[in-house]
């Protein structure tokens, strides 16, 4: 009985902490020079849409609630997202909450449901590279997990299962009938992914996402129920204690008036609904060291298990520069349409543009976008339409040795009157959108066609003919354009190379 009651005041700081959120927006006015969105719905294209989008009043009811037993941070401003730190290592609740209304979802009574936790990065600009850091953090700390469920102290979870390559996800059934809790372990720190220069670096927050899954028919849990996910910040232990007094005594010296512009330090942390993990169905490649997304036309509602290239919600394809083929052209149908907004994540779009075609997209502003999708979503489609990429930080060409040989028939002058056939040597581009050695090794083994895993070290060829180890720390003094000759050389136990940078 008192832990019914412990959960209606979770419950109950939630609803509070979700009704004080909706007022953000009363009382802001629009500029004078605002884009009016009467203009956009009052097209015809909208006009048919109004009639099919439900009411506000039969909004779905969301089916489960997640609420984390640790205390989010005072020194958060008043209409922004929770942030709650966390220790390295330390075990904290997840609870497992039903919140569905009488016959909401009678295919799950007296059923299982699936529920996979993941650690995941927050910022965008760790997201583009997820795969890179995650591979990163790996070889910095073998044998190690990302995250881990404290199984004697977790509660009501069954067929826990944790996959070696996705070390940043657990996954397990549960009765949504029964109590609930699984107890989770985060042991990476957001100080590991901050690029070291004088010390005392800010760490980067992370995101804990919850994905639920019903049964399909096939028997697999595929059907996707509900999403939530919370912002976090992880600390070397006992440091988000002080992180937390920290903020609280920092609070309490500000004035009255100051004090209104943030919010309290909640008891618990409600995880705020999301879209699912990926927000598209999509199968990826593992024939390449970065994740390649293919439109499948599986039907929305069924979910794709991704393999471990991919770990962030908005992860997919975003920091890839895209082809010919990826780009939305004017001449694309509306069912074309449609798939490119699916494979580029906007399927949240997708009913909103039913009837629009390649032409009708394209002839979106900016304005236009961030109206209809909000200013995140909205500058991320204008984006992608106009295929804008991220531009790498490094570029470097690369020429293996043994094709110096290789000789493409060159016109001389025509004014000497002579010809003849002279050496062109090809040289591969490698873009680099993260200044590290691990990423580099990545780029020479696609490049070259040589398994990853069977190169053993990269060297640079230093004065003297001597072997140098590439580190970040080279990679990150290597010049913009620089040209290498790349040679490959048996390692000692036969099976692998080393690859040597002249």
């Amino acid at each position: 009985m008192a832990w019914v009651l412990k959960m209606d005041e979770v419950i109950e700081s939630g609803l509070v902490h979700d009704f004080d959120a909706s007022l953000s927006g009363i009382g802001q006015e629009l500029g004078a020079g605002a884009y009016s969105m009467s203009d956009v719905l009052a097209l015809p294209i909208f006009k048919q849409e109004d009639a099919s989008l439900p009411p506000d009043n039969e909004a779905k009811h969301p089916p489960f609630q997640y609420v984390m037993c640790t205390a989010t941070s005072p020194a958060v401003k008043l209409h922004d997202e929770t942030l709650t730190y966390l220790n390295q290592g330390q075990s904290y609740e997840i609870r497992m909450l039903d919140n569905q209304k009488m016959g909401d979802t009678p295919e799950i009574n007296g059923k299982m449901v699936k529920s996979i936790i993941r650690v995941v990065f927050h910022d965008r600009r760790l997201q583009y590279t997820e795969h890179q850091q995650l591979e990163g953090w790996k070889w910095n700390r073998p044998g190690d997990r990302l995250l881990d469920l404290d199984i004697p102290m977790s509660v009501g979870v069954i067929d826990i299962r944790t996959n070696p390559s996705q070390l940043n996800a657990v996954e397990f059934l549960w009765d949504p009938a029964k109590r609930t809790s699984a107890f989770i372990q985060v042991h990476c720190i957001s100080t590991e992914f901050t690029p070291r220069k004088h010390g005392g670096e800010k760490g980067v927050p992370f995101r804990i996402q919850v994905d639920t899954f019903k049964q399909a028919e096939n028997g697999e849990y595929t059907d996707h129920l509900h999403s939530a996910s919370c912002q976090i910040k992880v600390f070397k232990p006992k440091g988000a204690d002080r992180k937390q007094k920290t903020d609280r005594e920092k609070m309490e010296k500000r004035t009255a008036h100051e004090k209104e512009k943030y919010q309290p330090s909640y008891d618990t942390t409600i995880l705020t609904e999301c879209s699912p993990w990926p927000d598209t169905p999509t199968a990826f490649v593992n024939s390449s060291p970065t994740p390649t997304p293919t439109f499948t036309s599986t039907q929305h509602s069924t979910y794709s298990i991704p393999d471990s290239n991919s770990s962030s919600p908005n992860h997919q394809g975003d920091g890839i520069p895209q082809g010919s083929g990826e780009q939305l052209h004017s001449s694309a149908t509306i069912q074309e349409t449609q798939q490119w907004l699916l494979k580029h994540r906007f399927s949240t779009y997708a009913r909103l543009f039913s009837n629009f075609s390649g032409a009708d997209l394209l002839k979106l502003t900016r304005e236009d976008l961030v109206q209809i999708c909000g200013p995140a979503d909205g500058i991320r489609l204008y984006n992608a339409l106009k295929s804008r990429s991220v531009r790498p930080r490094l570029t470097i060409y690369v020429c293996q040795e043994q094709s110096r040989s290789l000789q493409l028939e060159r016109q001389q002058d025509a004014g000497s009157g002579e010809s003849s056939n002279g050496a062109i040597y090809v040289y591969h581009a490698i873009y680099l959108e993260e200044m590290a050695a691990s990423e580099l090794t990545r780029k020479l083994a696609s490049v070259f066609n040589i398994p990853l895993h069977q190169i053993n070290q990269v060297y640079r060829q230093g004065p003297t003919g001597i072997h140098i180890l590439v580190s970040d720390q080279m990679v990150q003094n290597f010049q913009d354009e620089s040209c290498f000759l790349v040679t490959t050389i048996k390692a000692e136990n036969g099976d692998c190379f080393h690859i040597i940078l002249k």
